[in-house]
């Protein structure tokens, strides 16, 4: 087989175009690793290699395209990339690259979205549930969760502006309740409360 043409479709990629008639989406990158040139032969090893390149790099662009726009964990992208079109394998392989060079990194993205809960006065559980959502692995859920700063301000906050009678258990219940639902534990509820001289019922 061999290489009739090369016809760029953008800045960094390219159509090479075999004497058969068909056609191969790649990058300029892989037109110049694989060292192809017009006239060049290609025997069937050398075809297969240039299709699995294509196919890598193209999805590694994808990917990069994709992580400009806004970041993501490694599972996100991954799914992402599925979502997209492409293969188990060549999406694997592709998370794999952007991590060892760094443009994926799950302990900063998980830092990141607790630095935006917790300044937001979402607690510790909170944090945990957004990182299992996106995909995030349990050790490093466990990290984060234990760099995660001091939470009684929050708490202290949050009661200063809903509990107006710390006397009143309705209130105390409901209020409790909401700062469960926020994501911190009923140990720093309860520490809170304490802290507010509201009546504390023990369970």
């Amino acid at each position: 087989m061999t290489v009739t043409a090369l016809k760029q479709s953008s800045p960094t990629r390219c159509i090479a175009v075999m004497d058969d008639g068909s056609e191969i989406k790649t990058t300029l990158n892989t037109v110049t690793d694989l060292r192809l040139y017009v006239g060049k032969e290609l025997d069937e090893a050398a075809f297969e290699e240039l299709k699995r390149s294509s196919l890598k790099a193209l999805a590694r662009e994808r990917a990069l395209e994709i992580l400009n726009r806004r970041p993501y964990s490694s599972q996100e992208l991954y799914r992402k990339l599925l979502e997209k079109g492409e293969e188990e394998e060549i999406a694997a392989e592709c998370i794999r690259w952007l991590t060892d060079n760094g443009f994926l990194n799950d302990e900063s993205y998980a830092a990141s979205v607790a630095r935006h809960y917790t300044s937001r006065g979402f607690g510790a559980g909170r944090v945990r549930a957004e990182l299992q959502r996106r995909g995030i692995s349990r050790e490093i859920q466990d990290g984060t969760a234990e760099s995660l700063p001091d939470v009684s301000e929050k708490i202290d906050k949050f009661l200063s502006s809903r509990l107006k009678d710390p006397e009143d258990r309705d209130e105390i219940r409901r209020v409790s309740a909401a700062l469960y639902r926020r994501g911190f534990s009923w140990d720093e509820i309860r520490a809170g409360l304490n802290r507010y001289h509201a009546e504390v019922e023990e369970n």
